[in-house]
């Protein structure tokens, strides 16, 4: 095969785009490279039509450990099982990107395989797999309206004069940034978009956006470079024009009973019985010339339209509201008993449970990937059953939409979620959605920070989410705040955004159409913070603040660090010091290499005593210090007292009086609570202590050094006699 690449630079490094070195027999395949980070996309078409009523897209996103010179950890299985949850989403913003540019008459089967087969730790490849994906459809022969570029853009507030926005940095220089954004778009418009952003203002990331798309015309010069010299020609697709013909007779002799269906679904996610009911009507009179499928078809057109002719010409929203109006919100608090916090947001019929759970930071989710292991102490998992749309179906592994929708919520609060320094804790949150019509994610946000805020997780500020849709005709268009089902169903934009009261914190925007100008962009951002900072009053109104305690269920949490030095005095010989720890108070500890112990339990009186203890092992003792300690040994020539836990010094019978001690135990008894100075420590780390405090001090000379201890303990320092 001949060899062909192209290359442009990006971010101050080349990207080259390469094709004929595999997959010969795919319809199309691209070879990427950006630094070390190498890609394969494949294009795959069936050479016959589909009979799906919908356009068969699927995109792989695979990921391979030896990419990153790894081999998985498991002990019984070194093959790479079911995509990960980062794959996932990654496979999500693949297809995102590329579906609404697919010409809508086509229904052939296209299966999009992007393979990491290299990564250098320092250059994602997201990005790379989503350009390579692009320029595989732009030189295949399917009917794509690309090409596509895509970039990642980080955002570290200017100076200098600078603008402040950077393309694609790398994996060191996220941690800075105040802004993960992701943006496809060809030549005109933008066509998707995906953010995770540090509570910024619209005018910021519209600023990104912007920068975005001049980053994003290079790499499409590129692929039309490519295109011009290895493309094939596109195939040619016919408009069914059985479907518009159907569509006229079904208008003229149905329009008041299609109008009714309307009315009838607008309080229900799934189709209702009526839209059925017209069908079987009308294949009764057309069955004869026209199949269930055309007129099931064309019914659905016609529904369409019939929504867009009265937003567009009307201004009538199909359930009778303003274009800009949020539907009807309800929410109540700690509606469950055991749990550690718990929400429910309704806003109109869709409704969402969110439970929050609070656990020790050993139960962090540990994540392999070709990069290495990551580990996540927050998490938000979404779950969306049949019955929430009225229907059957299968219960069991999430969807990949519910891990879309899931990760969309966990990306919005991640701003405002505290760190691990102020508070120790593993978050876990479940929105369970328990009735649906549209946007399900955005009352997953509010859900969840009002779960949040009800489990006493200081949040350093309330979050919320709504979602706008879109209606366009040529070039008129109109917005809609908060969209229903059908909205979402029979429109062109389903655009999310959430944030605070001081700016976004996640954007998620998916279109039908060949994209949004920068014009509508910033519209829709400008309704979407009218529209949040509405919702943020209700849910305030309700729960103004998090609470100050934590449930009585949730598990009690200190950290202590620990010098480097004294790790070893905390563990103990084979671990009996922190197994004394763990059996005495009942706590889950935890040492780090680092030297940071994790003490965690539901009693808060045993995890201070453990807290304590740890403490009482790494303190050093001053002379001069007082203790109230315990008695724990007697011994003829004095006492040994625990004045920190796990630490014991002795008091010599000469330090327990002025008078003199024959017996020790005259004076103390095993058990007893005594107040101590600290005399000395010696040589040898002994802490010698007396129960003298002031004039009687001085009345009594200080106490003899332990030269070698006493005299039982010196026995083994004299030479052995012989005999």
């Amino acid at each position: 095969m001949k060899i062909t690449s192209k290359s442009v630079e990006i971010g101050g490094r080349m990207l080259t785009l390469e094709v004929g070195r595999f997959a010969e027999q795919a319809t199309a395949a691209v070879l990427a490279r950006y630094g070390d980070t190498m890609v394969i996309a494949t294009v795959v078409a069936s050479p016959k039509e589909s009979t799906l009523d919908y356009f068969p897209l699927s995109v792989e996103y695979v990921e391979r450990l030896y990419a990153g010179g790894r081999i998985k950890g498991s002990r019984w299985v070194k093959r790479e099982g079911r995509p990960s949850d980062d794959a996932i989403l990654k496979g999500r913003i693949i297809d995102r990107s590329i579906r609404p540019l697919f010409d809508k008459n086509y229904h052939r089967d296209v299966q999009v395989i992007v393979t990491i087969l290299s990564v250098d730790g320092e250059n994602e490849p997201d990005i790379l797999g989503l350009i390579a994906t692009s320029a595989a459809l732009s030189i295949s022969p399917l009917p794509w309206k690309g090409p596509i570029g895509a970039v990642r853009v980080g955002y570290i507030p200017p100076k200098n004069g600078n603008s402040g926005y950077f393309a694609n940095p790398g994996t060191k220089e996220v941690d800075f940034s105040e802004m993960d954004l992701i943006v496809s778009a060809t030549d005109k418009k933008v066509v998707m978009i995906e953010a995770g952003v540090n509570e910024l203002s619209e005018d910021i990331v519209l600023g990104g956006i912007d920068f975005a798309q001049k980053e994003t015309a290079k790499i499409i010069d590129c692929i039309n470079e490519l295109t011009k010299e290895v493309g094939k020609k596109k195939v040619e697709i016919t408009k069914d024009e059985t479907n518009e013909k159907l569509v006229k007779i079904l208008n003229h002799e149905f329009k008041k009973e299609i109008q009714e269906s309307i009315l009838a679904r607008v309080e229900k996610e799934q189709e209702g019985e009526e839209l059925q009911l017209l069908s079987e009507s009308i294949v009764a009179k057309y069955g004869d010339e026209y199949d269930r499928k055309e007129i099931d078809k064309a019914l659905d057109t016609i529904f369409k339209q019939q929504l867009r002719d009265d937003v567009l010409t009307k201004g009538k929203r199909a359930d009778g509201r303003r274009i800009d109006e949020i539907r009807p919100i309800d929410i109540e608090v700690g509606i469950l008993p055991r749990t550690h916090g718990s929400a429910m947001f309704k806003r109109g019929q869709t409704q969402v449970l969110t439970v929050a759970t609070l656990g020790s930071p050993s139960l962090e989710q540990l994540i392999e990937s070709p990069e290495g292991e990551t580990a996540k102490r927050y998490m938000h998992h979404y779950s969306m059953p049949p019955y929430s749309v009225g229907e059957t179906g299968r219960v069991g592994f999430p969807s990949r939409r519910e891990v879309g929708h899931g990760a969309l919520a966990e990306r919005a609060l991640i701003p405002v979620i505290p760190n691990q320094e102020s508070f120790p804790y593993t978050i876990r949150l479940v929105s369970e959605v328990m009735s649906s019509n549209g946007s399900t994610s955005m009352a997953s946000t509010c859900g969840s920070t009002l779960a949040l805020m009800d489990a006493g997780v200081p949040v350093k500020n309330p979050v919320a989410g709504v979602a706008i849709g879109l209606m366009t005709s040529g070039e008129k268009y109109v917005l809609l705040s908060d969209i229903i089902g059908i909205e979402d169903f029979g429109g062109d934009m389903d655009f999310k955004v959430t944030g605070t009261k001081n700016g976004i914190t996640a954007i998620q925007m998916d279109v039908k159409i060949d994209g949004l100008t920068d014009k509508m962009i910033a519209e829709t951002l400008e309704r979407a913070r009218a529209g949040r900072l509405f919702i943020l009053d209700k849910m305030l109104a309700v729960l103004p603040s998090y609470r100050t305690s934590l449930s009585q269920y949730a598990p009690r949490v200190s950290m202590i660090q620990v010098p480097q030095d004294k790790i070893g005095e905390v563990i103990g010989p084979g671990g009996k010091v922190i197994r004394q720890i763990i059996a005495d108070t009942g706590c889950d500890i935890n040492v780090d290499d680092s030297g940071q112990v994790t003490i965690s339990g539901t009693d808060p009186a045993k995890v201070e005593a453990a807290f304590n203890w740890v403490s009482g092992i790494i303190k050093v003792v001053q002379p001069e210090e007082v203790y109230r300690g315990i008695v724990k040994r007697i011994l003829p020539f004095g006492a040994f007292v625990e004045i920190l836990p796990g630490k014991e010094g002795m008091v010599h019978v000469s330090q327990m009086s002025t008078e003199y001690v024959a017996d020790p135990n005259e004076v103390v008894q095993i058990g007893q609570q005594v107040n101590v100075r600290v005399l000395e420590i010696d040589d040898q780390g002994r802490i010698n202590l007396s129960m003298l405090f002031g004039e009687d001090a001085k009345k009594r000379p200080p106490a003899p050094r332990r030269e070698g201890g006493p005299r039982h303990e010196r026995r083994f320092d004299r030479p052995r006699r012989r005999f």
